[in-house]
């Protein structure tokens, strides 16, 4: 650390309490790339225009680059590598890979969580308007959405049929 004032953070993350001392302008998306290793949390833009980072802090979708790690000191954090239980893929990474709501990758965690946010505010009725809107702050250079959207769609009315799940 280079001078800058320093914060204790406490987080938990992926249902593991973390602790890190962090310089008061460490964004989130750092501390979770750079000091805890998760990595699934990608960087687009440092604008918070693609929505490559979105991360739920207590269950809502932030992006992780326009928030500093303070700011969420003592909330919980659940990121992309948080969704799979075991080897058992959250339904709305299995309604990805389902429908082919991905070509390069990059965008699908932030595309998964903001969809995630959706499915639990719109339940299983959620209508490819509603998705298509909701999706404005997340950019997909590759797929064109109809392969995300319907995703998303898919999973919500699957999420809606069965009991909540702990990153939902």
């Amino acid at each position: 650390m280079t001078g800058e004032s320093v914060s204790e953070v406490n987080l938990n993350v992926n249902g593991q309490r973390v602790s890190r001392d962090v310089e008061d302008r460490t964004l989130l998306v750092s501390l979770l790339r750079d000091d805890l290793g998760l990595t699934g949390t990608h960087i687009g833009c440092d604008t918070s225009q693609c929505g490559a980072c979105v991360v739920h802090v207590d269950g809502e979708p932030v992006k992780a680059c326009s928030v500093l790690a303070t700011q969420v000191a003592d909330t919980t954090v659940t990121t992309i590598e948080g969704l799979a239980d075991g080897d058992g893929l959250h339904p709305m990474q299995a309604a990805f890979k389902a429908h082919q709501g991905l070509q390069c990758g990059f965008c699908t965690p932030g595309m998964i969580m903001m969809g995630i946010a959706i499915a639990n505010r719109h339940g299983g009725a959620v209508s490819d308007a509603t998705i298509r809107h909701e999706l404005e702050g997340n950019i997909c250079r590759c797929t064109g959405y109809h392969a995300i959207v319907a995703a998303i769609g898919d999973a919500a009315r699957q999420m809606s049929q069965s009991a909540p799940l702990a990153a939902q």
